[in-house]
């Protein structure tokens, strides 16, 4: 066998050259970023973003490897059921790149430990849960004090709907107006913001697995595989200041079921008369479910 190679930066990630230069390639390895949540689009964006050559990391996970988790959570199989999703990940990273810089929340993103987490950060990545949407906000809000870019990519269907928030543009609140609405209907409103174009509507087979209230979705492995190929190439362009970056108002929706891309702009948000619109129908479809 031949004898094992010691590990090198420069050799481990020198496919990634000709898309970028050696020089962005520095530009990147100097980088932080930080990724809040290591699930079903988390724990890939994390992988992605360390074999395109970024080194420093703030993550955070509180969750464990469940069953439910293995139709698309890079860290969930039969050896690693019940352990820490964040320790999982951290192995499967340095396993790539022994050199890592990670700073590691295993008690996920707190109102006592926000800063700490943004600390020295150039790009937040949301990975958290669909319906966690109290320390999301907080989050969004924080990068926006900071001057810190930050994005969420939602799966949707078999396809992805990103959004990015620049540095004196419009925020995640005038985006999502999610103040504006009642407690339970803050998710559908998220939704909304999200997809506007709703391109994932037309194929879901079974209705009844969509549960607000139990806090459930489906989800496939195919759309989070799409959401970090965006978040990856999204976070590309910010990290390294190249042009064409897509920020609020303006979103974008990939389904790859339809074959179907969709570049949507709301000037004003959820508050535009389309979206709500759009959150009066999503709303009653949900609660006739319900009913």
């Amino acid at each position: 066998m031949p004898a094992p190679q010691t590990f090198d930066y420069n050799e481990a990630f020198s496919r990634n050259l000709g898309w970028i230069s050696e020089a962005e390639r520095d530009v990147l390895r100097q980088k932080r970023v930080a990724i809040a949540g290591l699930g079903g689009v988390g724990g890939l964006h994390f992988i992605t973003l360390v074999r395109l050559g970024v080194t420093k990391f703030n993550v955070a996970e509180l969750d464990q490897v469940e069953l439910a988790n293995f139709n698309r959570q890079v860290c969930a199989g039969v050896s690693s059921l019940g352990e820490d999703k964040i320790a999982v990940m951290q192995r499967l990273g340095l396993d790539i790149n022994p050199e890592l810089d990670l700073r590691v929340f295993p008690k996920g993103v707190t109102e006592e430990n926000l800063g700490e987490f943004l600390s020295d950060v150039d790009l937040y990545v949301d990975g958290i849960d669909f319906f966690e949407m109290n320390i999301r906000r907080r989050l969004f809000e924080e990068c926006t004090k900071r001057h810190i870019p930050a994005m969420t990519t939602a799966p949707m269907g078999m396809g992805a709907a990103h959004i990015n928030f620049m540095p004196g543009q419009m925020t995640f609140e005038e985006y999502f107006r999610i103040s504006d609405v009642a407690e339970e209907d803050k998710y559908i409103q998220f939704l909304a913001g999200l997809s506007p174009a709703m391109l994932q509507r037309n194929y879901l087979v079974d209705f009844s697995r969509v549960d607000f209230l139990k806090r459930k979705v489906p989800s496939t492995p195919m759309a989070c595989h799409i959401c970090t190929g965006v978040v990856g190439t999204e976070a590309l362009k910010i990290l390294l200041s190249r042009p064409g970056v897509c920020a609020a108002p303006s979103s974008f929706q990939f389904d790859a079921y339809r074959s179907k891309f969709k570049r949507v702009r709301l000037m004003f948000g959820n508050r535009g008369w389309g979206q709500r619109i759009l959150f009066r129908i999503l709303r009653r479809q949900l609660r006739q479910k319900i009913s």
